[in-house]
């Protein structure tokens, strides 16, 4: 069985100790806070993991480039560190350290990003973006069946950073057919992030509306959220409620009717997620948290670390998903 300590996070000022059991990481912001320390250890036994530990690793927003290489290093040289998962810092660690890792997959080549590290059965340190997948897995999770296809709904995204580069390409897939939204709307506080999401979708030919609006402040967000159909899918993947405090709008914003309002956070201020329930009745609106989106997330990379398979689906995943919840 795992170890149930909860231990405090590493930071990259100090040296990484070496790791004296199996060891996965967890690279965030404030991860000593995150379920999944609770999580893990119940995960662990149910999956057979043995004596294996989580360790989380705590940097700044936009931190040094030098110290996600010095993680990224820390991990490539000791044995029994086999991977992480990382949130938060998915663009600006691979764009620091690309060249320390000996593959990247495929969706990390395209995205420029990596939501998690694992090494290979000859022990090459590979970079993974799964957030694709498994935002992919979390929204279907929550639709109706064709949804889409069935309203003409539109997409708003809250913030341009690496999980929303990962929800838009799974919406943009030709793949889903007509069950696509009718536009794509992304807002960001900074100009940089939605230029780079922008050329991300030129590059690879993004066929449906996409438009993109500068939001510095909330009210300027607010004015975007008014001019979306009703129906439409409002997520917040600004990391704002958990990461750093606050919402992406203002306490005057309104939701289109019937729209479904997804806070990509589960825990945290949530303040976004606080909005959204004030108006759920008299709007109906489907609220959604980020607890799905957990579980897809860290099973996936759970999979990847440890080399196992984790079903998405079925008796048994539900399984997984019910000993999280008795912890959450």
């Amino acid at each position: 069985m795992s170890e149930i300590v909860i231990r405090p996070p590493l930071t990259p000022e100090a040296s990484y100790p070496a790791a004296e059991k199996r060891t996965m990481y967890f690279i965030g912001v404030t991860t000593h806070k995150s379920s999944i320390m609770k999580v893990f250890p119940k995960w662990a036994e149910y999956l057979g993991l043995g004596d294996v530990v989580m360790q989380g690793m705590n940097f700044a927003w936009h931190d040094k480039p030098e110290h996600y290489r010095k993680a990224v290093e820390f991990i490539r040289n000791d044995p029994l560190s086999l991977g992480a998962l990382v949130t938060t810092h998915k663009l600006d660690l691979l764009h620091a350290c690309r060249d320390q890792f000996d593959r990247l997959d495929p969706l990390a080549e395209l995205l420029g990003e990596a939501s998690s590290i694992s090494k290979d059965t000859d022990g090459a340190l590979v970079a993974h973006a799964k957030d694709p997948i498994t935002s992919g897995l979390a929204l279907e999770a929550m639709l109706p069946e064709r949804y889409w296809e069935k309203t003409g709904s539109e997409v708003l995204v809250l913030g341009a950073g690496g999980s929303s580069i990962a929800l838009t390409w799974y919406i943009l897939q030709k793949s889903h057919g007509k069950n696509r939204p009718s536009r794509i709307v992304v807002t960001n506080r900074s100009l940089p992030r939605l230029e780079e999401i922008e050329r991300f979708h030129q590059r690879i030919g993004a066929d449906l509306p996409v438009e993109y609006h500068h939001t510095p402040t909330p009210e300027a967000t607010d004015q975007i959220l008014r001019s979306m159909r009703p129906g439409s899918l409002v997520a917040n993947a600004t990391g704002l409620g958990k990461d750093a405090p606050g919402s992406p709008l203002s306490d005057a914003a309104i939701f289109p009717e019937r729209a479904i309002v997804w806070d990509f956070n589960y825990r945290g201020e949530l303040v976004f997620l606080d909005q959204a329930r004030a108006q759920q009745s008299t709007r109906q609106l489907q609220v959604e948290d980020g607890w799905i989106y957990f579980i897809h997330g860290w099973t996936r990379v759970i999979a990847e670390v440890f080399h196992i398979e984790i079903p998405t689906s079925g008796p048994r995943f539900d399984e997984i998903s019910q000993i999280a919840a008795s912890v959450r």
